[in-house]
């Protein structure tokens, strides 16, 4: 299960980070990658002991945390330490998978929130391979993607202007990614059943069995 969240992050976010994001910044990221993935990597990533990037990013973890669509689909436990990263033009990151644990965070799914305008950039696409096909990604300002980590994926080459987003990785409350979809779908039915004395028992059970379902799945 995929989750596209439009507008996660606000306009005025979004100007927040990225203008907190000076040159003297960054880094190359091949010192965060594993030795596989070290191989394909070629952009910079902003220093995380930075005042202004643990403020940056601790206002996109603040917004996944708060946001129905990803705390009802997702069930956020603990998320990694968020990277921001920057593509100049001609740099990727090749075809790989992200580990199994990154800073001791189980790595149920990944997620990359888009801070650039589309318009300001060629290339850049997040693109999940698939056996039926690839998913290509390309988002407005402020919106994220979040997909289950076991997927092989790579970001196309920028061929021209930058490309700014934040990345990293969710520890799921709900292990089973089956079990994940199951507790969203009767989230989704709660929201399109209207809350009217008529449905008022209806909405009671799945209320009750989708807590039920929360107690025997969660972790």
């Amino acid at each position: 299960m995929t989750i596209l969240v439009d507008n996660l992050l606000d306009v005025h976010s979004v100007t927040a980070v990225l203008n907190s994001l000076s040159d003297d910044l960054f880094v190359d990221g091949k010192k965060t990658a594993g030795k596989t993935a070290r191989a394909v990597k070629k952009n910079l990533q902003a220093d995380p002991k930075s005042p202004k990037i643990i403020a940056a990013t601790k206002l996109v973890e603040q917004a996944l945390r708060k946001h129905p669509m990803v705390t009802n689909s997702a069930f956020p436990d603990k998320l990694s330490n968020i990277i921001i990263s920057r593509y100049d033009e001609g740099m990727t990151y090749g075809s790989h998978v992200d580990n199994a644990f990154i800073h001791a965070t189980r790595t149920d799914l990944s997620f990359t929130l888009f801070l650039s305008d589309p318009d300001t950039y060629d290339g850049g696409e997040l693109i999940l391979q698939k056996h039926d096909g690839d998913d290509v990604i390309k988002l407005p300002q402020g919106s994220v993607y979040i997909y289950p980590t076991r997927e092989l994926h790579y970001v196309a080459p920028v061929t021209r202007g930058v490309r700014y987003a934040a990345v990293g990785w969710i520890q799921s409350q709900v292990r089973s990614e089956e079990h994940r979809g199951t507790l969203f779908d009767l989230y989704l039915a709660l929201q399109q059943m209207a809350d009217t004395e008529e449905n008022r028992q209806a909405r009671l059970h799945i209320l009750k069995a989708r807590s039920n379902l929360m107690r025997m799945w969660a972790e």
